[in-house]
């Protein structure tokens, strides 16, 4: 009993570890933040950049982000050309750190410079720019996998004591996007394939519309801030008359008047609100990667079918 206490009081008095540092992660814009904040835990500091609700196509880097990047042990962007800012800032800054590439691995889409377009007939996509590569790769849940992956590696790598901690988290989440992708691929099975035509505000959805086989439409390019010309938006009436769509739907960070416009030529069923390039807040409905996704897709579904 005596060395029972001896041993206890030994315990209570004897110095404790200081607490290992966090990873510092910089991450570009809010679907990578959440990603980065469900693998890392508490094991990482996050900042993100580009904060929710906000277009990080034409985003404007501040004074403070070219600090938190300088500061930053790791920094995760998406790629194929979607924040070419943040490159800037990693140039700008001599960033010391791990530059994690989020969509390194996926299987891409490339877009040809035709009238924006994807579609489960064609197997790629086309906008009116000349050839390019879609950035939206998230928007397939098995593109997540890849993306987790990627971020869960990096974290292990840079942080070896806490790297069973991430990869039992990263396991975590890949089976809830694993089970979301099987639901709706048994769901959009069962619709038939000439009923899957959707029209969205900007051409962000082609990853999904391969993962699902579904068609979307819409008149303005890769970029949520190009402004579509008078011809191109007579064309995709035209072609709306002709082939009917089952649904059009405002994107979260565009005009909805455009989609208001073609709703009023047309007659075309607005389906609601789907999120391409940014979550929400947290009160909001895709506060998540994964929130947003089933949003998308539970809307998605629902338009189909009606």
């Amino acid at each position: 009993m005596r060395a029972a206490f001896i041993l206890l009081a030994l315990l209570i008095v004897a110095p404790t570890p200081a607490a290992a540092a966090k990873l510092k992660v910089v991450s570009s814009f809010s679907l990578l933040a959440d990603m980065c904040r469900v693998i890392g835990g508490d094991r990482i500091e996050l900042t993100n950049l580009v904060p929710p609700g906000t277009d990080a196509h034409g985003y404007q880097p501040r004074p403070a982000d070219a600090r938190a990047v300088a500061q930053a042990d790791i920094v995760v962007m998406n790629g194929l050309g979607f924040e070419g800012w943040i490159e800037r800032l990693l140039r700008a800054g001599s960033f010391p750190g791990v530059l994690v590439v989020a969509s390194e691995g996926v299987r891409l889409l490339e877009h040809d410079g035709d009238a924006g377009h994807h579609g489960h007939e064609h197997g790629e996509a086309r906008t009116e720019d000349a050839t390019t590569t879609d950035p939206h790769a998230w928007q397939d849940l098995r593109n997540g996998h890849i993306y987790a992956r990627n971020i869960a590696l990096a974290f292990a790598r840079a942080d070896e004591p806490n790297a069973a901690y991430y990869l039992q988290r990263l396991e975590t989440f890949l089976s809830r996007i694993d089970a979301l992708d099987s639901r709706f691929r048994r769901e959009f099975a069962e619709i038939p394939p000439d009923a899957r035509r959707i029209v969205t505000s900007h051409d962000a959805f082609g990853y999904l519309a391969r993962a699902y086989g579904l068609e979307f439409l819409a008149p303005v390019g890769l970029s949520s801030s190009a402004r579509p010309s008078a011809a191109q938006v007579a064309a995709l009436i035209r072609q709306l008359r002709a082939q009917r769509a089952a649904a059009l739907f405002v994107e979260s960070l565009s005009d909805p008047r455009l989609i208001e416009r073609i709703q009023a030529e047309t007659g075309t069923h607005i389906g609601g609100t789907l999120y391409a390039d940014s979550l929400t807040g947290a009160d909001g409905e895709a506060a998540s990667y994964l929130a947003m996704m089933t949003h998308n897709l539970e809307a998605l579904a629902r338009a189909l079918r009606r």
